[in-house]
C-alpha cells in the first residue's frame, strides 16, 4: 500500500504533466493518460488517509511524528488535491461541457467502488494477517514461557523432574 506522501507527490507529477501539455498546445485527448494517473493517485491518497486513521497498535506507541505535525501534514495534502483536482475540474469542463464531467465523476465513482472492493480489501486482508500472525506468535511464546516457569517450579517442588 502507497503511503500519503507517495500519493500525493505521484499526483502533482501527473498534474503539472496535464499542465505542461496543455501549455504547449497539446489536445485534451492526449492528456486523459496523466489525468487518469492523477485520480488513481488521489485514490491512493485517500485509502491511505483511511487506514492512518486507524494505525496498528504498534505504530501508534512508536510514531515519530506529534498528533499536530500529523494533523497539519494530513490537512496541507487535502489541501493540494483539492486545488489540483479544481484546476482539473474546470479544465475538463471547458473542454467537455457538464455532461462531461458528470459522466468523468459516474465513471471515477464506480472505478473506486471496484477498487475498493478487491485492491484495497485485499491489502488490508494482507495486513490483517500479519498482524494477527504477530499477536498469535507473541500469545504462543507467552504460553510457552508460563509452561516452562510451571515445569521449573514443578521440579523444584519434587526435587527429581518427575
Amino acid at each position: 500500500m502507497i503511503d500519503p506522501v507517495t500519493a500525493v507527490m505521484a499526483a502533482t507529477k501527473a498534474f503539472n504533466m496535464v499542465k505542461k501539455m496543455v501549455a504547449v498546445g497539446r489536445e485534451m485527448d492526449e492528456t486523459l493518460t496523466h489525468i487518469g494517473t492523477f485520480y488513481g493517485a488521489v485514490s491512493d491518497f485517500n485509502e491511505a488517509k483511511k487506514q492512518a486513521e486507524n494505525p496498528p497498535l504498534f505504530r501508534r506507541l512508536v510514531s515519530a511524528q506529534s498528533v499536530e505535525q500529523e494533523a497539519m501534514n494530513v490537512y496541507i495534502q487535502n489541501k493540494k488535491i483539492a486545488f489540483q483536482e479544481n484546476e482539473l475540474r474546470v479544465l475538463l469542463m471547458y473542454t467537455y461541457g457538464q455532461t462531461g464531467y458528470t459522466e468523468l465523476v459516474a465513471l471515477r465513482r464506480k472505478i473506486r467502488e471496484q477498487r475498493e472492493a478487491t485492491i484495497y480489501a485485499q491489502a488490508r486482508r494482507r495486513k490483517a494477517f500479519f498482524w494477527n500472525s504477530i499477536a498469535a506468535a507473541a500469545a504462543s511464546t507467552v504460553l510457552y514461557v508460563v509452561y516452562l516457569l510451571i515445569k521449573a517450579i514443578m521440579v523444584q517442588i519434587n526435587g527429581n523432574g518427575i
